[in-house]
């Protein structure tokens, strides 16, 4: 996923400023499971009431990226729990990787506010597309 990155993403120095990551990162989220994994993120949300909070959210910033270039976002699947999901984002310029990124995320019911299993449909699209990734 492209993320072209933008002059209100950046700070006085030129940068990306370190929060925009995490916003684009749950952006990366959302159209993941849009495009990649075929199941309407919105849809998830409104209609099935399937929510999918960050619990834990890592970064390391290995290279600064400046205003006018574009990152390249790819998601790798590192966990699949029983209502848990572990992945890691890196964003890339070329060959050179500017950020790697881990979200660990639950599957929630947003009526009861608590986990829930990760329903089949979602499970059998993220196995596929990690089974698709590791080919």
């Amino acid at each position: 996923m492209q993320r072209l990155i933008r002059f209100s993403h950046t700070d006085p120095a030129g940068i990306v400023y370190f929060p925009v990551y995490f916003d684009m990162f749950n952006g990366v989220v959302e159209d993941w499971f849009t495009h990649a994994l075929g199941l309407n993120y919105a849809s998830m949300i409104l209609d099935r009431r399937l929510g999918l909070p960050i619990v834990h959210a890592e970064c390391d910033f290995l290279v600064p990226s400046r205003m006018g270039e574009t990152l390249t976002m790819g998601v790798v699947i590192e966990r699949l729990g029983r209502s848990s999901l572990q992945i890691r984002i890196n964003g890339e310029i070329g060959d050179q990787v500017r950020l790697s990124g881990g979200l660990t995320m639950v599957t929630t019911s947003l009526d009861a506010f608590g986990p829930v299993p990760i329903p089949d449909d979602i499970r059998a699209a993220m196995e596929a597309y990690d089974a698709a990734c590791r080919a």
